[in-house]
C-alpha cells in the first residue's frame, strides 16, 4: 500500500498562493449559495403543496444531474480546460438559482433543479481540479482541507442565514440573494491563473466516464454521502414534527465540527495515510445518526451535530485526496468527476429512497437506514485494505 510522502518536506512548498486564496474564496461563495438554498427548498415545496416524496425526487433530480455531467466535465477538463468548464458551470448555476423561486409549476421546479445539477457539477469538478492543481503534491491532504475549510465555513452561515430570510422575505428574493453570491464566486474565479492544458489526441477518450484509480475511495464516499439526503430534505420537517426548535443551530454546530477537523485531518492523513482517519470518522457517522434516530429533544440534535461533523470533515478531505493520488497528471480531473459523482450518487439515492421510507415508515427510520449505510462503508473498506495488501505482498 502507498504512503503519503512524510517527513519535514511536507512543509516546505507553499499553499497559500494567489491563485489558491481566489478558488478558495470562490468557492466559499458558490457553496454559501448552495448552503442557503439547500434547507429551504423543502420548505418551497411544502409551501407549494409537496409531500415527502416530491421533496426526494426534487433533492434527487439535483443530485443525478450533476452526477450525470461530471463525466463530461472530467473529460472537458482535460480537453477544454480548467477556466472554460468553471465559468461554465458557475453561469448555468447562477442562473437556475436566480429563476427557482418565481416558477410554482412541480415540472419547470424540477427541469430548474435539473440544470442547476448541471452548473453545480460543472463548477465544483472544476473547482476541486483547479485546486489540486494549485496544491503541492506533498501537501495535498493538508492543502484539500484547507479548500474544504471553505465549504465549512459557508455550512456554518448559509443554512441559518437561508432559514432566517425565509422566514421575513419572499423565496423570490431569497433565491435571487443566493444567486447574487455565485455572481461574487464568478467574478472571484475570472482572474485565476489556470493550468494549461494540452492533451494529447489520443488521451481523451468518447466514452471515458470515469478514472479507475479514484474507484476504491469514491465507492466509500458514496456509502458515507447517503446519510446527507435524510439531513438536508428531511430534517427541518422532522425537527418541527417533534416541536424541537434551534434547527440553524444545528448546521452552525455542524460547520464548527467540520472546521475544527480542518486543522489536524489533513496532516494526518498526509502523515499517516487513510487508515488513521477513516474509522475514527465513520463511527462519529454511526453514533450521529443513531442519535437523529432516537431525537428526544435540542441538545441531543446538537450532539448528533457535532458528531457529524467530526467524522464527516475527517474522512471527506483523506478520501478525495486519496482519489487523485494515484491518478497521473492528465487524469487528476477525472479522478475528481469520478470522485464526486459517488458523491452525488449517494445524495441523491438517499433523498429518493429516505422520500419513500418517511412516506411509508417514519422519520426515525430514515436514520436507521443512513446508520446501515455507514457500516457498508466499513465493510466495503476493510476489502479494499485486504486487496492492497494481497497486492503489494505479490509486488513484492
Amino acid at each position: 500500500m502507498k504512503q503519503p510522502t512524510e517527513g519535514r518536506a511536507i512543509h516546505k512548498e507553499k499553499i497559500w498562493t494567489r491563485d489558491f486564496t481566489l478558488i478558495v474564496f470562490a468557492n466559499f461563495f458558490v457553496f454559501l449559495c448552495f448552503q442557503m438554498a439547500l434547507p429551504t427548498i423543502p420548505l418551497y415545496i411544502n409551501h407549494l403543496g409537496g409531500n415527502d416524496q416530491l421533496i426526494g425526487i426534487v433533492v434527487g433530480v439535483f443530485t443525478f444531474s450533476a452526477l450525470l455531467i461530471r463525466p463530461y466535465a472530467g473529460q472537458a477538463l482535460e480537453s477544454r480546460g480548467r477556466r472554460f468548464v468553471f465559468l461554465t458551470g458557475l453561469i448555468i448555476f447562477t442562473f437556475s438559482t436566480g429563476t427557482f423561486g418565481f416558477v410554482s409549476s412541480m415540472f419547470f421546479i424540477f427541469l430548474l433543479r435539473f440544470i442547476q445539477g448541471i452548473g453545480w457539477g460543472l463548477s465544483t469538478t472544476a473547482s476541486g481540479t483547479i485546486a489540486t492543481d494549485l496544491i503541492p503534491a506533498n501537501r495535498r491532504g493538508e492543502g484539500m482541507g484547507y479548500y474544504g475549510l471553505a465549504g465549512n465555513l459557508a455550512l456554518a452561515f448559509g443554512p441559518t442565514l437561508g432559514l432566517t430570510l425565509a422566514g421575513v422575505i419572499s423565496f423570490e428574493r431569497l433565491f435571487l440573494i443566493c444567486s447574487l453570491l455565485s455572481v461574487i464566486a464568478l467574478s472571484l474565479a475570472i482572474p485565476i491563473r489556470y493550468k494549461q492544458v494540452e492533451p494529447k489526441a489520443s488521451s481523451i477518450k468518447r466514452w471515458d466516464f470515469y478514472e479507475k484509480t479514484a474507484l476504491p475511495p469514491s465507492l466509500l464516499m458514496f456509502f458515507i454521502t447517503i446519510p446527507f439526503g435524510g439531513i438536508t430534505s428531511f430534517l427541518p420537517i422532522y425537527s418541527a414534527q417533534k416541536g424541537i426548535d434551534g434547527l440553524e443551530w444545528y448546521f452552525l454546530l455542524y460547520a464548527a465540527a467540520l472546521m475544527l477537523t480542518r486543522l489536524y485531518a489533513g496532516r494526518l492523513y498526509d502523515a499517516k495515510g487513510h487508515q488513521a482517519v477513516f474509522f475514527p470518522g465513520t463511527f462519529l457517522i454511526i453514533a450521529s445518526m443513531l442519535l437523529l434516530a432516537w431525537l428526544p429533544n435540542s441538545f441531543i440534535m446538537y450532539t448528533a451535530a457535532v458528531l457529524f461533523g467530526l467524522g464527516f470533515g475527517t474522512v471527506q478531505p483523506a478520501l478525495q485526496a486519496w482519489a487523485v493520488r494515484d491518478a497521473i497528471n492528465r487524469r487528476k480531473g477525472m479522478a475528481n468527476a469520478t470522485f464526486f459523482s459517488f458523491f452525488d450518487l449517494g445524495v441523491g439515492i438517499g433523498a429518493i429512497c429516505f422520500g419513500q421510507i418517511a412516506y411509508y415508515f417514519n422519520y426515525s427510520a430514515i436514520y436507521i437506514v443512513a446508520a446501515i449505510s455507514i457500516f457498508g462503508a466499513i465493510f466495503l473498506y476493510l476489502y479494499f485494505l485486504k486487496r492492497e495488501k494481497h497486492i503489494d505482498l505479490q509486488s513484492n
